[in-house]
């Protein structure tokens, strides 16, 4: 891992852009891989990790403070079986860094700080095993660990270090990479790999090994024999961008992923609260389509019910563990609508109608798309409502902003005793202005194999906002394939706060059997004010959204590092501007112009504060057409001009890429950008 305390060196692959409110913004999707393509690989013939790792590390939630310590690891392990988590098939109670002295002994031995783990780390195992867990535990294939205060790595003392590790008890080694002196990766993860394995003939404790070397030597072209799992990208944090870079990365990679041999994205960070609940759904959703290992990285200590009710979901989970392996491979990912399938071990899918982008997004795709054969119908089962359906094909739903719908479609003769699929969405833009009438029309589609009975559709707002239909909200009888469509108009009090609101579209409905059936759907509306006459500086007014690949986008300062407020004055090729936005590769922010703006105009470039380093590209979208870009740059070259005509456009897109080399130091700045209206 490479610790957030060695991170002002070194970024890694961390951020991503996400598509703003109702556009995609043309970045390049990873490359399609055929449904149930598999690639075939060697795998270390010990029977370990045969399904992904399952367990909890310490490191996001607590990186290296006191409270990582024996009570904690000991009240992870209860809360294991105390919150069913052990029984949802959570294994492994990992420790990361800093659970040891910073010199070894005079015998070259590695030491358990005597504060954190008075009892040593044999006792802690032994704790964890009593409970039916087993024990992680960290060090680095190099001279030092990650963190900076540099405790002993592992290169040169791998045999002992492994023996000491057997002898603790320990089940799981996560092995990573900082300070290596250079040595050849592939040589220090397969020393490691033959010492846990001499360890294990002399101690009969087999090790599950994962590899942590963030990807930088393509691991999943050499590691499926030497280690059970390997980092494919740098670490993960607890946001949108960082999530989203590394699930795009991931994906790619399916074919090199198996039974023994697993693409490990990072841990999770569900419950870590830089996410939203919708978010960290999709999170665990895709990890698990992913065939991912899941281990968990909030303090289970706090988290609330939303994240043990996520990290407990045992539909998602089998998916993940299914026995076949197999990792899921994108269908399609057009306008950053996502539909990514897993072959399950019955013959089933597991099908992940994803939505990256900024606003509820329709997504659909069939059964046949997705790798099952042809069939009359087929059996849907929604993994987090946990409700089963028919369909004749059909696979669509309207999905939230960054949401994730996960469903298990099955050709089997038992799709008659569900109800009918039914599709509900809402059109319209989710932009509204405070006392405005906003119309819209909701549409129910019945997916399914047989009619939908008694349909009902209703749409409820905020206290105070006035919900009115100007048409019909019912339907005696919907046959297969068709539709009840309704017109709404929503009018907000006049004095209501700009924001977002939550909106809930539902219908009822019943089966030919009589049985009650159900759909709804949270719709976000966002209420808007328009932009000021004349020009304005974009870092002195509202925007509608910002996802960065690394921090916060910063109001009139450079990107800076990871926190809030800590940029530097905006400088391009030695000249420093006042006002601006710093940014950092992929980044996306939104602006709301309500149809009343002319031009944007910014001086764009790479921010001097990276001494020379990172290349990026500018973009501006109006409605989801890119109106101008710069082409990459680079932090040699002077700030650029770049103009953008917006005429009619309600929303704006200010967007930096990577250049096409990753977002290593990609410090790209928005001098003097002005809005003119």
């Amino acid at each position: 891992m490479r610790h957030l305390l060695a991170r002002t060196t070194r970024r890694g692959v961390l951020g991503a852009l996400a598509a703003g409110l109702l556009c995609t913004t043309g970045l390049a999707a990873p490359a399609l891989a055929a449904p149930g393509a598999h690639q075939a690989s060697p795998a270390l013939a010990d029977g370990l990790a045969l399904t992904p790792p399952m367990g909890f590390n310490n490191w996001n939630s607590t990186h290296c403070r006191a409270e990582f310590n024996e009570s904690m690891v000991k009240g992870i392990a209860d809360l294991f079986v105390a919150r069913g988590l052990k029984d949802a098939g959570y294994q492994y109670v990992n420790l990361d860094d800093c659970w040891a002295l910073p010199s070894r002994d005079m015998n070259g031995r590695l030491v358990p700080d005597p504060v954190r783990f008075p009892n040593g780390i044999g006792a802690v195992a032994d704790y964890v095993h009593s409970k039916g867990l087993k024990l992680g535990i960290y060090t680095s294939a190099g001279t030092k660990t990650c963190n900076s205060a540099g405790f002993p790595g592992a290169l040169g003392h791998e045999y002992s270090d492994a023996q000491q590790f057997a002898d603790w008890g320990v089940d799981y080694l996560k092995y990573d990479n900082c300070n290596n002196q250079g040595v050849d990766a592939k040589l220090r993860y397969t020393t490691m790999r033959d010492a846990l394995k001499a360890a294990a003939r002399t101690t009969g404790r087999p090790i599950v090994y994962s590899i942590c070397e963030w990807g930088e030597n393509k691991p999943w072209e050499w590691a499926s024999d030497v280690g059970h799992l390997w980092r494919t990208t740098g670490d993960i944090s607890d946001t949108w961008g960082s999530m989203l870079s590394i699930l795009k990365k991931n994906l790619t990679l399916a074919p090199y992923a198996g039974p023994g041999h697993w693409n490990d994205p990072d841990m999770l960070e569900v419950g870590n609260g830089g996410m939203t609940d919708t978010e960290y759904r999709t999170h665990f959703s895709m990890w698990s389509v992913m065939a991912a290992p899941l281990l968990i990285g909030s303090d289970l200590r706090k988290a609330t019910r939303a994240t043990f009710d996520i990290l407990g979901n045992k539909e998602v989970i089998a998916a993940d563990q299914d026995p076949l392996g197999r990792q899921g491979t994108v269908v399609s990912s057009e306008g950053g609508r996502w539909v990514v399938t897993k072959e399950m071990k019955d013959g089933s899918r597991t099908v992940a109608l994803f939505n990256e982008t900024g606003g509820a997004q329709r997504i659909a795709t069939t059964a046949v798309d997705v790798g099952l054969p042809r069939a009359a119908a087929y059996s849907l089962r929604d993994l987090w409502q946990h409700r089963s359906y028919n369909t004749a094909g059909m696979i669509a739903a309207t999905v939230p902003a960054h949401g994730t719908v996960l469903v298990r479609v099955t050709a089997d003769r038992r799709w008659a005793k569900h109800p009918p699929a039914v599709e509900l969405g809402l059109d319209g833009s989710p932009l509204v202005e405070s006392g405005r009438p906003a119309n819209f029309a909701s549409t129910v589609t019945d997916l399914g194999r047989t009619p939908a009975g008694h349909v009902s559709v209703s749409l409820t707002a905020p206290k105070g906002w006035t919900v009115r239909a100007t048409s019909g909200t019912t339907a005696r009888s919907l046959p297969a394939g068709r539709s009840l469509r309704t017109s709404w108009q929503v009018t907000t009090d006049q004095g209501t706060a700009t924001g977002s609101y939550e909106l809930t579209l539902r219908t009822a409905y019943r089966s030919p059997t009589g049985a009650r059936a159900q759909s709804v759907v949270p719709i976000t509306a966002t209420v808007v004010v328009p932009p000021p006459s004349g020009v304005s500086y974009l870092s002195d007014l509202p925007w509608l959204s910002a996802v960065n690949g690394y921090g916060p986008v910063e109001r009139d300062t450079s990107n800076g590092e990871s926190a809030a407020g800590d940029g530097h004055p905006i400088t391009i090729g030695g000249i420093v501007h006042a006002k601006g936005l710093g940014a950092h590769a992929e980044s996306d922010v939104a602006y709301y112009t309500g149809g009343a703006c002319g031009t944007v105009t910014a001086e764009v470039g790479v921010d001097d504060e990276k001494g020379g380093k990172g290349t990026v590209a500018f973009e501006i979208w109006a409605d989801g057409t890119k109106v101008a870009s710069t082409g990459v740059l680079t932090n040699a070259m002077p700030a650029q001009p770049l103009t953008a005509q917006v005429t009619g456009a309600r929303v704006v897109h200010l967007v930096v890429t990577d250049g096409g080399d990753g977002i290593d130091s990609d410090h790209a700045d928005w001098a003097d950008a002005k809005l003119s209206c």
